[in-house]
């Protein structure tokens, strides 16, 4: 006999109701849509204090169980973070809504006319870690993107995330859509997370929104497609054609704004013909806000000539880590050429970005540098779904299918062909 396997069949109860879910969320129309998440930013405000005692819970929790500041850091809600939320729903209101949409229609010889429809991807599945914040910004865009969601936060997070669902779902109820689109695993069994990535008859793609840790194991085990990224290690290249000001000004930005992030640079490549009159003012910098920094030989040298200290040899595998600390590598390169094979080589095609003043010099890097994200004179620190217009993201891919870069509404849909016709029959 077969033993019962309860979170196997809690998974699949969630995955059936979900599809059921994602029917007609296909069909729903975009006042309802906005309606329900109207809803759910008017609660998220009523019921600010509510959201946050149970968030206290959490964070307790989470103390108690050795969790370091950071992390606790990024569990912590606050009235701000409820309000922001809020207005976060408020944007994804303003988008236009992407389903239904029909391109322009081609006649074909036949007679028939042929266009493409953008539809929902059906139901989404998304594995995060901490931030509650990702439960209400999540459920959004799967929403306005007419798709069914199961949010599988994680364990530290359960109670935060289980009220932030009850709300989603009450605004889901409100607007007569099904409370069923958006579902949150209730269980912290971690087992939840094995079947979600094998459930191919019940979720269309997989999202994983954590630490490497969490999305190297998904991929080793998972069935469901994913949208993803494993390592953001982006590069800023400061060409010989460079404005120094401006890469100074760009490559501090691209470093120190934020060092957590996937899009801040972990690696500077410096052509050397402009080391000399960049690295010694930009590298003062980085040093004064306590930034270490791992050097190659002739960064070093240069660097020493000036009387700097301090510096860290850089070893073989600091080309290839994602730091999001202070941490910064620097290599001294010879050439565009050599500047574009060290990205090819050690780069995780996330976010890279050429200093200079050369449009031949920025047309190559543009053309060659295979990485979802690449720029001119700008800082890696843009790569995101906001910064591009796309209002808000769900994550950011560095994959060449489905989406690729920041993933937003129209990264949640899919194309169908919708043909027209007269009678017309094919000979």
């Amino acid at each position: 006999m077969n033993e019962k396997n309860p979170i196997r069949e809690q998974m699949h109860s969630m995955g059936r109701r979900a599809r059921a879910a994602a029917r007609e969320m296909a069909r729903a129309d975009s006042q309802q849509k906005n309606q329900a998440l109207s809803s759910v930013a008017r609660s998220l405000r009523e019921q600010a204090q509510a959201i946050l005692a149970a968030n206290a819970l959490d964070v307790k929790r989470a103390k108690e169980s050795g969790y370091d500041a950071a992390f606790i850091d990024r569990l912590t809600m606050t009235n701000k973070t409820v309000e922001l939320m809020a207005l976060g729903l408020e944007q994804i209101i303003s988008l236009s809504d992407p389903i239904g949409h029909i391109g322009e229609y081609r006649k074909q010889a036949s007679g028939i006319m042929v266009a493409q429809m953008r539809v929902p991807l059906g139901v989404i599945g998304i594995i995060y870690e901490s931030r509650p914040n990702v439960t209400i910004d999540a459920a959004a865009l799967c929403l306005k993107s007419g798709n069914a969601v199961i949010l599988r936060g994680g364990s530290e997070a359960i109670e935060s995330n289980t009220f932030l669902a009850k709300l989603i779902q009450g605004g889901l109820l409100e607007a007569k859509l099904p409370a069923d689109s958006v579902q949150v695993v209730s269980t912290t069994d971690r087992a939840a997370v094995g079947e979600m990535i094998t459930m191919t008859d019940f979720i269309d793609v997989i999202v994983p929104r954590g630490g490497k840790s969490l999305i190297a194991r998904l991929m080793a085990e998972a069935r469901v497609p994913m949208i993803k990224h494993l390592d953001g290690i982006c590069h800023t290249y400061i060409d010989a054609d460079a404005d120094i000001s401006l890469a100074i000004k760009v490559c501090d930005n691209a470093k120190t704004q934020r060092y957590s992030p996937c899009n801040a640079m972990e690696t500077l490549l410096v052509n050397q013909a402009i080391a000399a009159r960049v690295l010694p003012e930009l590298c003062k910098i980085y040093q004064d806000k306590g930034v270490e920094l791992r050097v190659d030989a002739l960064t070093r040298k240069t660097l020493e000539a000036v009387g700097f200290k301090n510096l860290v040899n850089a070893q073989e595998e600091d080309w290839s880590t994602e730091y999001l600390a202070p941490i910064l590598s620097i290599k001294t390169v010879a050439s565009l050429d050599q500047a574009i094979e060290h990205i090819e080589q050690y780069g995780s095609k996330h976010t890279d970005a050429i200093i200079t003043q050369n449009q031949a010099n920025a047309d190559r890097f543009l053309r060659e540098v295979d990485s979802a994200s690449v720029m001119v004179n700008t800082s890696t620190r843009f790569a995101d779904g906001f910064e591009y217009g796309l209002g808000a993201e769900i994550g950011i891919s560095n994959d060449k299918l489905h989406a690729r870069g920041p993933v937003g509404l129209e990264g949640l849909t899919s194309l169908k062909y919708v043909v027209m016709g007269h009678g017309e029959i094919r000979s």
